[in-house]
């Protein structure tokens, strides 16, 4: 118990000690591990899915606590639609059972939540709770919660650039006005700050196909713990670890 009492003492250190310097103002993280915590535990694969719903929880608690602007979770890739059926369908009920147990939470915490994704492409009571979730928060002005659900970064790039040429062709823009900035524009996260700081769990070392654009210049920030197991603790550690990094975007 004692232990457990320095612990918290410490990640309250941890916390003041981080609201003092400058903050990310925009958070993503790439959920990895939850099949394998799952089977080191003997337990199915969702079992490890429904733990690291816990997780989002509570990171959403704390990045609203902390007063970051936006935090994305990397929840489902494009690519993911090639795992067993039976986890697919787990994962596409989870928004489900999210809406029912955190909605009014969200509410009061005034979170705006936007999915980033194609979402005609998800199941319809996927499709219906995402949107509840988008509608009965839209009008909300604190943290921003983006899912990124059947999103691909390459797909969404190539949507935006067959959108600029069509508009191009229409008259509606000149192509000298292509530029960084107006790319920006027709990306699914348009209006927002690109990412600061990247995360991601369970030790693999790579993007897989997230956010390529928008984190040309974020800091990265990798961990071998798995997701259901990255509790506030880690998560004040790689913002601590962010503040004490020199950002130079390209200059000296």
């Amino acid at each position: 118990m004692m232990g457990s009492d320095r612990q918290e003492d410490a990640n309250e250190n941890l916390l003041e000690k981080i609201k003092k310097a400058s903050l990310p103002k925009h958070v993503a993280i790439i959920t990895d591990g939850n099949g394998r915590w799952a089977k080191k535990r003997g337990l199915p694969r969702t079992a490890g899915h429904a733990a690291g719903m816990k997780r989002v929880r509570e990171i959403i608690r704390c990045a609203d606590q902390l007063g970051i602007k936006v935090l994305t979770f990397y929840s489902f890739s494009t690519e993911n639609w090639k795992r067993p059926k039976d986890e697919v369908e787990y994962l596409m009920k989870l928004p489900i059972e999210f809406l029912e147990t955190d909605l009014n939470e969200l509410i009061e915490r005034n979170v705006k939540v936007q999915m980033l994704g194609e979402k005609s492409k998800t199941p319809s009571h996927t499709q219906k709770a995402l949107a509840e979730f988008e509608e009965k928060t839209k009008n909300n002005s604190g943290l921003i919660l983006n899912f990124a659900i059947n999103y691909g970064s390459r797909d969404e790039i190539l949507h935006a650039v067959h959108r600029i040429i069509n508009d191009v062709k229409n008259g509606h823009i000149d192509k000298e006005q292509v530029t960084e900035e107006l790319m920006g524009q027709y990306l699914l996260t348009r209006g927002l700050p690109d990412p600061d700081l990247v995360i991601r769990t369970s030790g693999e070392i790579r993007i897989s196909n997230f956010l390529l654009w928008q984190i040309a210049y974020s800091e990265l920030w990798f961990t071998d713990v798995l997701w259901p197991d990255f509790s506030s603790e880690y998560f004040y550690r790689a913002i601590e670890d962010f503040q004490h990094r020199s950002r130079r975007f390209g200059a000296v």
